[in-house]
């Protein structure tokens, strides 16, 4: 057994092709990993990550190797290449990086950028407490993925029934288990089923208003659940808190309705 690789095969062809031009990579073996793939898929933070594979003995490691794939998509990856979907999850890998342990990328920018103090030690902790990063939301294209992230997080448990989870999530905010649960009630009386594939997590189906009338400090969020029957007349309302994302390094989302989407929130 051995975990998912989902691109193994095509990757390994590729190098293969790869090692005729560059004999100096004989000796190495390609090695697939889906980590990144998998924190997308899921819509996964690096805490959601941690918890879900419960590696908080290994947060280093992970958080390292995050690093490690930052780093690649920022240097390897030919310009022409790069689709806006791409530089949104560049964004937001490289802030999530940051918000967690800021100190990974602050050496490693500092040795890309050739300062004359720079050391062959690449990506090792500096000796200096490293500066506090900047509030999550100053980068607003990272922090916009991190919502709709969070969001669609939301439709994936909701679409799985998993009215426990979303306690954790929302308790805070009064949505309990027992709430979450009748609303999953009233949809399913409804609907057989809540699509999570890669159309579901669409543009067309998360809209984030970033100045909503009347709620300085607070983006609105509304997350359209993939019913089967195509009406899209569902979905998770929340308020997006700048200030408190700010002060725990992530979006703290505020759910205050799931039901129908034409539902106007109390400013």
């Amino acid at each position: 057994m051995t975990h998912p690789q989902p691109l193994g095969e095509l990757l390994t062809q590729q190098f293969e092709v790869y090692r005729t031009s560059a004999p100096w990579v004989g000796d190495h073996e390609l090695s697939p990993k889906a980590v990144v793939r998998d924190m997308v898929e899921r819509a996964f933070g690096f805490v959601d990550m941690v918890n879900h594979y419960q590696l908080t003995r290994s947060e280093g490691v992970l958080l390292r190797y995050l690093t490690d794939a930052y780093k690649a998509l920022r240097q390897t990856v030919p310009q022409q290449k790069v689709t806006e979907t791409l530089e949104d999850l560049v964004e937001w890998l490289g802030e999530m990086i940051r918000q967690t342990d800021n100190s990974l990328l602050e050496e490693w920018e500092r040795l890309a950028s050739g300062a004359e103090d720079s050391t062959a030690e690449d990506l090792e902790l500096s000796a200096e407490a490293p500066a506090e990063p900047e509030g999550v939301t100053h980068n607003v294209r990272a922090f916009r993925v991190m919502v709709r992230n969070a969001m669609f997080l939301r439709a994936e448990l909701f679409a799985q029934e998993k009215e426990q989870q979303l306690e954790q999530l929302d308790g805070d905010s009064g949505w309990d288990a027992e709430r979450w649960g009748k609303a999953m009630d009233t949809f399913f009386d409804v609907y057989d089923d809540v699509f999570t594939d890669a159309s579901s997590r669409g543009p067309a189906l998360i809209r984030i208003d970033e100045s909503p009338e009347g709620r300085p400090g607070f983006w609105r969020a509304v997350q359209v659940l993939d019913d089967a029957d195509g009406n899209h007349d569902w979905a998770i309302h929340a308020w997006i808190d700048l200030a408190s994302s700010d002060e725990v390094g992530a979006p703290v989302v505020l759910v205050d309705h799931v039901g129908e989407v034409h539902h106007e929130p109390a400013a």
